[in-house]
This record gives structure tokens, sequence and C-alpha cells, in this order.
């Protein structure tokens, strides 16, 4: 039976692209250092995921293992010599941790099997598998580097679907949106798997993903949150929301037509199918959820910043995401480590300082001269 190699174990890695690789007739072994999901991997071989509908399908997922990185090192590079696929959805922050093992798994597997490996990293991150591949590099000597980069393609990718924070524990069942989609990057033919769409170019689909998924979701989390609600759903209900939600989805909607050319009228209905799928209540997701790990949200690179940089740079208005900005600087909750840190910070040092250090953004730019008018309309 083909092979394939995921790194992270956790409910996305089960309920997403492992379930596919099984799906498609792969032997998948997980790798992650939770031993209770790793054990349960091996005794039970198998899983269930669930759809959130109102029929609450399941799906059974077979053959399946778990290795343990940190105490089965030599396994996982033994596992990684036999694969077809290695892929990961672990969190772009972990990247660097696991690379140093992957290059050793790399470097046997090019003496060993000169077959083609194809490694996709799943994040939610702009051009993640080059990312990782950087890492991977940088482990290796200039001759394994050169075996590597001819029998090992690195393809980025673009991952969508919705796997909310769950009460599974004991339990490798795992419950996800019905939608998902992934998107490949690719100019050779490679293996097929199930769901998964190949493309030669990925910068429309990525950015269109994460400057209306991403965005989308976490506009809705931030203004949630400032508006005690709890869940996605609930926050939506919310008419002024809503209509916020759909104006800074506007804006990085008016940025994406003008860079790639897009349909207006067939841009506008993902969007309205991006905001039903947020609206679905079985998900039952949590606004502390999605708005966990504020820091990065506030990248220079991800989901809030480089829309609004992006806009400003066309000549569009950025207003509405500059306001969204500022409801991401006042997340506060005290049960993310991130948003303890963003808030003492701010208290220390002031918001200027904070999008300047965290996000990239000069005190003279206009930018951050809108994003700290917003906040203190907000403050008030």
């Amino acid at each position: 039976m083909k092979q394939a190699v995921h790194f992270g174990a956790g409910n996305i890695g089960r309920g997403f692209i492992g379930a596919l690789f099984s799906q498609s007739g792969y032997q998948v072994v997980f790798v992650d250092i939770a031993d209770p999901i790793i054990d349960q991997l091996n005794e039970k071989k198998e899983y269930r995921v669930m759809l959130a509908t109102d029929a609450k399908e399941s799906v059974k997922i077979e053959n399946v293992s778990g290795l343990n990185n940190l105490k089965q090192e030599n396994e996982v590079i033994e596992a990684i010599t036999n694969a077809e696929y290695l892929t990961t959805a672990i969190g772009p922050n972990i990247l660097p941790r696991i690379a140093p093992l992957i290059a050793k798994g790399l470097a046997a597997r090019v003496e060993k099997n000169h077959e083609k490996l194809y490694v996709i990293a799943c994040e939610n991150q702009i051009s993640a598998t080059d990312l990782l591949k950087g890492y991977i590099m940088e482990h290796l000597d200039e001759a394994t580097k050169e075996k590597v980069l001819a029998q090992v393609s690195f393809m980025n990718s673009a991952v969508d679907r919705i796997v909310p924070i769950q009460n599974n524990e004991g339990s490798l069942d795992v419950l996800v949106e019905p939608y998902y989609e992934w998107v490949v990057e690719s100019s050779e033919e490679i293996p097929h798997i199930e769901g998964m769409t190949i493309v030669p170019e990925l910068a429309p689909f990525i950015e269109r993903k994460l400057f209306t998924v991403n965005t989308g979701h976490a506009v809705i989390a931030y203004f949630g949150y400032l508006a005690g609600k709890e869940t996605i759903d609930q926050t939506l209900a919310d008419e002024a929301i809503y209509k916020q939600v759909k104006a800074t989805l506007g804006e990085t909607g008016a940025y994406l037509i003008h860079e790639y050319q897009l349909d207006e009228a067939d841009h506008q209905k993902y969007i309205d199918k991006i905001i039903g799928r947020f609206e679905n209540a079985h998900l039952n997701d949590g606004v502390t959820r999605v708005g966990r790990s504020p820091l990065r949200k506030l990248g220079h690179e991800d989901r809030l910043v480089r829309p609004a940089l992006q806009a400003q740079k066309a000549g569009l208005s950025y207003t509405n995401l500059a306001k969204a900005i500022a409801a991401a600087l006042m997340f506060d909750f005290s049960g993310d480590e991130d948003a303890v840190k963003l808030q003492s910070m701010i208290q220390e040092h002031g918001v200027e300082y904070v999008l300047q250090e965290v996000s990239g953004l000069e005190p003279t730019n206009e930018l951050t001269k809108e994003i700290v008018n917003q906040y203190g309309v907000l403050k008030k």
C-alpha cells in the first residue's frame, strides 16, 4: 500500500488532509508529540470524520497509524524513506522545529529510495512549503541538497476547511464542515489524491482564500469578541457586525479583482458562500478560538495587514481593514498567551510601537494613522 507521512495528528490533520489520503488508498502515518492520540491511532487504526450538517453524516477513515517524533526519530526517518507524500498541518510557527527531523529523513531517503517524494505544507501561510523547504535546507550539506532537490518536489498549497475546537478528548473522531478546498501548485503530473486540485499558479487561489476566508473569520471573531458574542454564527446574527464583515471583504475583494482580474460577480458569489459557511451553527465555533494568536494574525504578511497594504498600494479603500486591525489590537482574551502578550506590549509601548514591531508598519504610514484613529474610536 502507498504511504503518506503527515506531521500533525490534531483535528485538522485527522479531519482533512489525513482523511483525504486514507480515502485515496494510502496508509497514513501521523507524526505528532501527543502520546494519547498516537497510542489510539496505533491501537484502533481507524476513526470517523463527522460532517457538521443536519443529517450528521460520517465517514470511516482507515489504514492509519502514529509515531511520536520526539521518541521515535528513527521510525519517522524510516517512514519518510518509504513515503510517496509528506505533508504538514501543524502550524507555520512549528515548521522550523520539525525541519531538522524531516531533513534527516530526506537525507536517508535519497540514499535508499530514488522514487519521487512530494512535500506539501498545508498551512494557513503564503508559500508555506517554500518556508519549510528553506528550513530543511539549513540542515543539509551541499551534496545532499543537490540530491534532495533532484528527487523531492516541494509544492505550495492553499487549504480551506473549518475544523472547530471540540470536546473529543479520548476519541479520534473529529467534526468538520462539509466544504473543503485543497489547491496545490504544480507543473508536473503527480499521484492522484481525492479532493486535491492541481493548478499551474497558486497565487490567485491562496490570496483569494486567505483574504476572504481567513480575513473574514478574523474580522467576525474580533468584532464578536468586542461585542461579547460566544460563537461565530451568533456574531454574524448581529446586523451591524454582519455589515462590517461584508464591507471589509468588499475591500479585500476590490484588491483581489484588481490584482488577478477576477470576475466581480463571481467573486461576490464566493464571498457570499464563505459567509454562509461561517453561519453554520452546527460548528459551534468560538470567537476566542478563531481570534487566538493575534500576534501572528497581525503579521506583515498575514490576513489583515497584507490585504490592507495591498489595497493601499493599489489606491483602493482600506478603512474597514484598518478598523478590523484595530479590533484585533483590542483582543484581550486572558486564555490566550498571544493576546496577553499583545496587551502588555500596548500598555508598555503604545499601539504605534506594536504596529511597527508586529506588523512592520512605520508610524508615518497612512495605514498606521488610520488604524490608530480607528483604535481610538473603538476604545470610546
